[in-house]
């Protein structure tokens, strides 16, 4: 007798936890529809090694494919980059690393650097991508050059800003 009122109280139970989601979706309307198509986040602040640079931002995914490999139709990151140093031949950068799908459909990734050298005044950037299946983010601090040094590509570790799901 104790197990057929177990069985019973676990099969309402279980009624009733179908029917709150199909009840609370009627109640949100299509309101919910527009906020799934576009997802806005704010990232940062993140720090190079002994705070000599820093970044912070924000990124708008638009139009999430929930396919075999999700990806966002296009992805728009914005944000300020700071070099912390005094020394003129120093620069703050922040270095993303964004992972795309390509027509074969690979996972490749590029690298978009944006580089600050005036110290105490911040540089803003904008930029989009399409297919963007994860953005990733390094904050460094190191002497002017045309890119971004071994070290600070593959010493520690990427922040992930943005990963479709």
């Amino acid at each position: 007798m104790t197990i057929t009122r177990t069985l019973t109280g676990l099969a309402i139970a279980a009624a009733f936890v179908a029917t709150v989601p199909a009840a609370a979706q009627a109640a949100t309307g299509p309101s919910d529809a527009v906020t799934a198509e576009t997802a806005a986040s704010q990232w940062g602040t993140y720090y190079a090694p002994a705070k000599r640079a820093k970044a912070s931002g924000s990124l708008t995914a638009k139009g999430e494919d929930h396919a075999d490999i999700p990806t966002a139709d296009s992805v728009k990151i914005s944000g300020k980059v700071y070099d912390l140093t005094r020394k003129s031949s120093n620069c703050g950068l922040a270095v993303f690393r964004i992972t795309y799908l390509n027509h074969s459909g690979n996972l490749p990734f590029k690298h978009h650097t944006v580089r600050d050298c005036s110290y105490g005044t911040p540089k803003h950037f904008t930029f989009k991508y399409r297919d963007v299946y994860q953005v990733e983010l390094k904050v460094c601090s190191e002497p002017k050059s045309t890119k971004p040094s071994l070290n600070c590509l593959y010493a520690g570790t990427w922040k992930v800003i943005y990963l479709s799901k």
